[in-house]
């Protein structure tokens, strides 16, 4: 396992990091803790989790991800040798999360719900604290197609900024990150963070894929310029580029196979083309697509970590061992030319 600095910090994180998105609906805490002991004993010491896990959310089960990681660290006795991030909701009308209020990146929210996941987490700190996504309304998730929108009731960014160096400053946080953010919101927060001696974000976890990669537009130079690097989730997007989807199959059990109708992003005909040609790509160099798919984003140099979900312990080890897949020039320089054939195919 190879690691990388956290933007200008002096922590070094995994390059992979064991995403938990599935830990509550489609994984027990029993799985979830042989998940964690397995990832560590394989050199990850980067755990990403959020308020609102599992996915999909709702007031059932929301805050159970943050529990089954809580527990597992109180049985462990290892806090010291991991870096734990999580996140606080962005705008929405999840009103379960906020007794009875709409979720807000306002002072009195973002303290309260880091003091909400540190209880579930049962540690002291969190070392990476990140805003899920905007509290303005802008194009979400790397979606293209841009739509603009003015907004009046807006929580200044200062003040989210204050909050966060508040929780900084008590010892609950160590450093702040974004989510789901655009160029513009990650400029604006570095920038303000330098005028006012406010906490200065050190990564953007975004959708970075081989069907998505809007990131490269402009955040790619963000992360690079400014050093402040891609965390990059569904980089399988969401399974499919494993290629268990095509020819119309349903694996049992699986994200697409429960909840297709909620995650369109990655069935446009589009994108089951490029599938294909990746999938195949792949199979023609004897590489599993999946590895394949996750070895390529590792090439990337903005790319600090890449956040891989599983649902079974044959996925996490497939996954895990891309991290020491070296692709031959010739399976880079193919997917580079797949990738202007199948330009945005899932925008």
């Amino acid at each position: 396992m190879q690691y990388r600095k956290l933007g200008t910090t002096d922590v070094e994180v995994s390059e992979i990091c064991l995403g938990t998105m599935t830990w509550g609906e489609q994984n027990t805490e029993a799985q979830a803790h042989e998940q964690l002991n397995y990832a560590i004993q394989q050199g990850i010491n980067f755990i990403d989790t959020a308020e609102i896990y599992p996915v999909p959310t709702s007031a059932k089960t929301y805050r159970r991800t943050e529990i089954y990681i809580g527990n597992w660290l109180a049985q462990q006795k290892r806090r010291d040798q991991l870096i734990l991030a999580t996140k606080v909701a962005g705008r929405s009308n999840m009103r379960y999360l906020r007794d009875g209020q709409d979720t807000r990146l306002d002072r009195a929210q973002i303290l309260a719900a880091c003091d909400g996941s540190l209880k579930r987490l049962q540690t002291d700190y969190i070392d990476l604290y990140q805003l899920h996504w905007p509290e303005r309304s802008t194009n979400f998730f790397s979606q293209l197609n841009y739509v603009h929108k003015e907004e009046t009731d807006l929580i200044p960014m200062e003040e989210t900024l204050g909050a966060l160096d508040e929780l900084v400053k008590s010892g609950k946080v160590r450093y702040v990150g974004l989510s789901n953010e655009t160029a513009w919101g990650a400029m604006r927060f570095l920038h303000l963070a330098e005028m006012h001696n406010l906490p200065r974000m050190v990564s953007i976890q975004n959708p970075y894929n081989l069907l998505c990669r809007p990131y490269e537009i402009g955040l790619a130079e963000v992360a690079m310029r400014e050093a402040c690097g891609l965390l990059a989730y569904s980089p399988l997007a969401f399974g499919v580029l494993t290629g268990k989807y095509l020819d119309d199959q349903q694996p049992a059990g699986a994200r697409l196979t429960l909840w297709g109708d909620r995650f369109m992003r990655y069935q446009t005909e589009a994108g089951k083309k490029a599938t294909r040609a990746y999938v195949a790509l792949a199979r023609e160099h004897d590489l599993d697509p999946a590895q394949m798919a996750l070895a390529y984003l590792l090439t990337k140099p903005f790319v600090t970590s890449l956040i891989i979900g599983a649902t079974t312990m044959t996925q996490l080890r497939s996954d895990i061992e891309a991290a020491d897949l070296q692709l031959d020039p010739q399976v880079l320089e193919a997917i580079e030319r797949l990738s202007v054939t199948y330009s945005n195919p899932c925008p």
